[in-house]
């Protein structure tokens, strides 16, 4: 077996390290990307991670740690799909079958487990502002040699706020970073806006770059400009420039040097290029063309699906769906069918998404009332402030974003819609512990971070009939904002397409009487807890098991009969164990005079790694068995 892999992998097998690949002459280059590519094909195919982005960037991988010296110099990846080159290519080839595993390898970069991970990567847009802090502070150090400080971002990417601000700060403050633009003119949904428009139609050569800047540093040494007058001079080249080429070039308007657009696949010239400009001053971008999926033919034809395509034939790029047959849906489609439905009778209703109608599954409306459904690409906040406006002028926007997303929109969540009282609803994918995507990407603190908010209402469903009853009445009341939370994956019921119904907000439901203990539950964790009160009766302890359905505002009188029980309370959330639905209801029995023993469980406080989600939940101790124990433990207690 080790031979076999030794010949199928020659020159990625010697390197452990990117001082061993710049050991290679530079005419090796291309056989070492067509080694990553069948490597990460093989890898993949069995153990699925984030496939088409990869794949799209192994020439500019081998090139950064061709060129570069890292890990002195910094490479900031923007996201972190791309890196899994970036990973085999710095010791952790050997261990790549342990990628997004529990106690494995992280799905994205990651510092504390490689010093060439410069950065926490997994959401979009930061990587400009991380790295323009390394440049001035490497600076600001006078380090010798100069680190040379790299982001990588992709065209969807670039296009958050967060991106426009960190060039912003990058043209106005003495630095040397490089920014590379990954264009492959696709997200994981196809890139919106004006701006990839744009993209493709920037020009400008590197001698022309070199002249200008040349012109510039005699100027200086001459004493006819000064630093001050830089930007004028920019300005007024640019100016020139755009008329006599009869095209704007965006990033020289923000007076960043421009490079490109080359092709991003031909390894040796970008070696080329990226040894031309490493060690220039001042900031500039490198623009390069690549294709997402590069050198698998079924991701460059459909990069959507191939983003994260689960296990694959490699041979024949055939998806393995699984077992066949009626099963129950994901959480997001039943989020997608009903709201179709729903806007079907009611013309108010709006779908707005930040490039994941996919992902959120509000391509189902999209495909049928594409007037009616925006996709806003990465801008969460503007997502936020957008449905804001629309709330105020009548219209009923339903808002699917990620939680772990949506935490970026969060002061336009309070500034922009729960002051107005406006009715937005929030549709919260991705709510919980999702899995494999790991740390940057549970969604854990939105019941947290929004159970603060005045008159925000918050709700999870314990069932998918739940999810179409809550979302309903989300649509029929006139004012306030309301989030409703569910998690990744399928649920339990076949039979989930059944008639609405509206459900009084603020009200739970009562799932099972109990004497010895009463557990509270929110959201699809309900699950769980039903299985763990079957097994303490079994040993003799009898659980009452409450669905809170609304974590604000709380359902007073239940929680009232449970104060009254005078027995230990338990509360369950697949969430933060702060500031959730057991800080609640310790709150709420301390402001009403009861004093009963309370137990929260929950995520704890600490970040949670990838693993499958139900080794995570066993991990954080929210597996029936671990419910179980701590019901049988209270009950017990209680009996004496």
């Amino acid at each position: 077996m080790e031979e076999k892999t030794k010949s199928k992998y020659p020159l990625l097998e010697t390197i452990d390290s990117p001082a061993d690949l710049r050991k290679l002459p530079v005419e090796e280059l291309p056989k070492v990307c067509a080694e990553i590519r069948s490597f990460l094909i093989d890898s993949l195919s069995d153990n699925p991670g984030h496939f088409a982005s990869g794949m799209g960037a192994v020439e500019l991988t081998v090139a950064l740690h061709y060129v570069l010296n890292t890990p002195y110099d910094r490479i900031v990846w923007d996201v972190g799909h791309q890196a899994y080159g970036h990973k085999l290519l710095t010791g952790r080839r050997n261990r790549f079958h342990e990628n997004r595993k529990l106690n494995g390898l992280s799905g994205f970069p990651n510092p504390a487990e490689s010093p060439y991970d410069t950065f926490t990567a997994g959401h979009a847009s930061n990587s400009i502002s991380a790295a323009l802090g390394m440049a001035i502070s490497s600076a600001m150090d006078k380090e010798s040699p100069r680190r040379n400080v790299v982001a990588v971002i992709g065209d969807a990417s670039i296009s958050g706020g967060l991106a426009f601000e960190g060039m912003n700060n990058a043209a106005n403050v003495p630095n040397d970073l490089l920014i590379i633009l990954n264009d492959n003119d696709m997200s994981i949904d196809r890139n919106v806006g004006s701006l990839n428009s744009n993209l493709a139609h920037l020009t400008t050569s590197k001698r022309y770059n070199d002249i200008r800047y040349k012109l510039y540093s005699f100027l200086k040494r001459h004493h006819l400009v000064t630093d001050k007058g830089k930007g004028l001079i920019m300005r007024f080249n640019n100016s020139l420039k755009a008329l006599l080429s009869r095209e704007q070039n965006i990033f020289e308007g923000l007076n960043i040097r421009y490079f490109g657009p080359f092709d991003g696949h031909d390894v040796k010239s970008l070696v080329t290029v990226l040894n031309d400009i490493k060690d220039m001053n001042g900031p500039r971008i490198l623009h390069l063309c690549t294709v997402k999926g590069k050198g698998y033919e079924p991701a460059e034809k459909d990069p959507a699906t191939w983003h994260a395509p689960g296990k694959f034939n490699p041979e024949t790029g055939e998806l393995r769906t699984g077992v066949s047959g009626s099963k129950p849906p994901k959480y997001q489609t039943v989020f997608g069918e009903t709201l179709l439905e729903l806007a079907r009778n009611d013309n108010r209703i709006i779908g707005i998404t930040a490039a994941m109608p996919s992902g959120t599954s509000l391509n189902i409306m999209q495909a049928e009332m594409p007037g009616r459904v925006f996709d806003v690409g990465i801008s969460e906040g503007h997502a936020v402030t957008f449905a804001g406006g629309l709330a105020h002028e009548g219209k009923r926007p339903f808002v699917a974003i990620y939680s772990s997303f949506l935490q970026r929109g969060y002061d336009h969540i309070i500034h922009d819609v729960a002051i107005q009282e406006l009715p937005v609803t929030f549709c919260i994918d991705r709510a919980g512990l999702v899995g494999e995507d790991g740390v940057t990407h549970h969604g854990l603190f939105d019941l947290a971070y929004l159970r603060s908010i005045p008159g925000m209402i918050i709700a999870a469903p314990s069932s998918e009939v739940m999810l179409r009853n809550l979302m309903l009445t989300a649509n029929q009341r006139e004012k306030y904002p309301m989030a409703i939370r569910y998690p990744r994956g399928s649920g339990k019921n076949v039979e989930w397409r059944q008639p609405m119904t509206p459900v009084q907000i603020g009200k739970g439901e009562k799932i099972k009487d109990g004497t010895d203990v009463a557990v509270i539950s929110i959201g699809t964790i309900a699950k769980e807890v039903k299985e763990a009160v079957r097994s303490a009766e079994e040993e003799g302890v009898s659980a009452a098991h409450y669905d809170a359905v609304f974590l604000k505002p709380l359902d007073n009188d239940m929680l009232h009969e449970i104060g009254r029980m005078n027995k230990p309370v338990i509360t369950v959330e697949d969430a933060s164990v702060i500031g959730g639905l057991g800080s609640a209801v310790t709150e709420w029995m301390a402001d009403h005079g009861y004093s009963p023993r309370i137990i929260r469980m929950g995520v704890p406080d600490s970040f949670v790694h990838q693993g499958t989600v139900a080794q995570l939940k066993e991990l954080c101790h929210l597996d029936p068995r671990s419910i179980a124990d701590r019901i049988i433990e209270a009950g017990k207690e209680a009996q004496k």
